[in-house]
């Protein structure tokens, strides 16, 4: 496989998307607060046959975390970004409100005039692309998310999580080859297929001075955590509304909410019927890390994309 061409959509700001109504009138409100804090977006392209994949990660990952998956989907054309605060995108202040991902998202589609992609998410990356598509859902003909950060809804609102132990986390490495070397063997990593791994050490850093800090900061992390569950990353008034077929990955072991068990999933359980056209596939012998752990089982159901429908 080449390697993917990277750009950058400098200083993306766009208007604050209107929130869903959560009263039941049907309507969108006005979010409140400040505009997306303008930063250029990193954007990695494999060119190939479009409809394109659009393919959106997790928080403190990156686009080339795709990268052991792209190799097994040849000849289709391929879009990863790194969101805002992560890979090779501008760090903005933390906290990073849920909506200005979903913003990065739109920025992608804009710039490149995507339409009718199917687009991949993992985790956070899952539900920037729902928040995305409820505002703009001709950019996407289906969805294939990943265990998404789609809570239960009445977890939305309630105390954040604690997320100070992302405080801690090692910042600094000697090299991609060291902090490989470092996590092979620990868990969750010791499930992932090397590949995965490899391509995530190998992206995650960026260079400081004679060593190596993580490219998405412990400190915009937790931050990233700590308002997961704000009223605003709520969908689910507007998750009704889209009308592409939409498939659920989820792990085999349920999370509670508010408590970090990075091999359970944070999705509701009956996420998938929520959506006009849904289908729930519940992997039992996966944790929170599929994309890592099976990167076979998502090659499988984008191959199922062709065309702009899956077949």
């Amino acid at each position: 496989m080449d390697a993917p061409y990277l750009h950058f959509i400098p200083d993306v700001e766009q208007p604050i998307l209107a929130a869903p109504d959560l009263s039941g009138s049907g309507s969108a409100r006005q979010e409140s607060g400040l505009p997306a804090e303008p930063v250029p977006i990193a954007v990695w392209e494999w060119p190939g046959e479009d409809p394109p994949l659009l393919f959106a990660h997790a928080t403190s990952f990156h686009g080339r975390t795709w990268d052991h998956i792209v190799r097994r989907c040849p000849g289709r054309r391929a879009l990863a970004l790194d969101f805002r605060g992560h890979g090779r995108s501008g760090k903005p202040v933390p906290p990073v409100p849920w909506r200005h991902f979903a913003q990065d998202v739109l920025a992608v589609a804009r710039h490149f005039g995507v339409r009718d992609a199917l687009g991949i998410g993992h985790s956070m990356g899952g539900h920037s692309l729902v928040s995305a598509a409820i505002h703009q859902p001709e950019i996407f003909a289906a969805l294939l998310l990943v265990d998404p950060v789609l809570f239960p809804p009445w977890y939305y609102g309630a105390a954040p999580p604690d997320a100070s132990f992302i405080l801690r986390r090692r910042n600094r490495w000697a090299s991609p080859a060291e902090m490989f070397d470092h996590f092979r063997a620990r868990p969750p990593f010791a499930a992932w297929q090397p590949e995965a791994l490899r391509d995530y050490c190998d992206y995650a850093l960026l260079p400081d001075g004679d060593s190596f800090v993580l490219a998405c900061s412990p400190a915009l992390e937790a931050a990233t955590y700590a308002v997961c569950n704000a009223p605003e990353c709520n969908l689910y008034a507007g998750i009704p509304n889209l009308q592409q077929p939409v498939t659920v990955f989820r792990a085999g072991a349920m999370g509670t909410p508010g408590v970090f068990d990075f091999s359970r999933s944070p999705t509701a359980p009956d996420v998938a019927s929520k959506f006009a056209n849904g289908r729930d596939i519940l992997l039992r012998d996966h944790s929170h890390f599929i994309p890592m752990e099976a990167p076979d089982l998502i090659a499988a159901e984008i191959a199922h994309f062709r065309g702009g429908k899956f077949r």
